[in-house]
């Protein structure tokens, strides 16, 4: 037997995959644990940007070299950074809370919770813009003034992560809820797509509480250290 002979066999007589249960089952784990695996690693991402940041703040702290950690007790405005950071975490509370209703078949309940963090999230997103318009220092003029220029840069890009990734999952909803009849994604509860879509809830849900610790961090260090 040659080799055309090999190749003209196995074109003539394909694989055929069996369309099991079983197979179908451990699809659906796989996917919704991609979902886990990968909001996870998202966090994780964030947080070794967040810790650089940290660490970044906390060594120019320790050495201040020539006095100019903070000179002058130089502070970032601070009325509009209480204002972002209660927004951040109301934000993510009622992203939580919307995730609790959601799991409890009330899809209806969890979108308004989800548009309400939406609408927080850029909120804060443009409180934060107009705090780099008020800052009454340069980025370069101290310790203090280069960390906090960080980490608000920082901070947009994780709260326009947060605010696109529920937005997301929203237009889903709706689109699932226009399609499925009034009942919308309580009739998906149970379906693999269902399913999937509220692993996806779930890992932005984590994520939106992971943007309020962070927040609390770097809040109590421009703020109250």
């Amino acid at each position: 037997m040659n080799g055309d002979d090999i190749v003209t066999d196995t074109a003539n007589k394909p694989t055929v995959y069996s369309d099991t249960p079983e197979e179908r089952e451990f699809e659906l784990r796989a996917a919704v644990t991609s979902y886990w695996t990968g909001g996870r690693l998202f966090i994780g991402m964030f947080t070794f940007l967040l810790a650089s940041e940290a660490f970044a703040y906390f060594y120019l702290r320790s050495s201040n070299n020539g006095q100019l950690w903070r000179p002058n007790n130089v502070t970032a405005p601070t009325g509009i950074g209480w204002a972002i950071y209660f927004t951040v975490l109301a934000s993510a509370l009622i992203a939580i809370f919307g995730q609790m209703r959601l799991r409890r078949g009330l899809v209806l309940d969890w979108e308004v919770a989800g548009w309400t963090a939406v609408l927080g999230g850029l909120v804060a997103t443009g409180l934060q813009v107009w705090q780099l318009t008020q800052l009454h220092f340069y980025p370069g003029s101290s310790g203090y003034a280069s960390c906090f220029i960080g980490w608000a840069v920082m901070n947009i890009v994780m709260l326009l992560s947060g605010t696109y990734w529920m937005e997301t999952n929203l237009a889903r909803s709706l689109r699932a809820r226009s399609g499925a009849g009034p009942d919308g994604l309580d009739q998906l509860a149970m379906t693999p797509s269902g399913q999937i879509f509220r692993a996806n809830v779930s890992a932005c849900t984590y994520f939106w509480g992971f943007m309020a610790v962070g927040s609390t961090l770097f809040w109590a260090m421009f703020y109250l250290i």
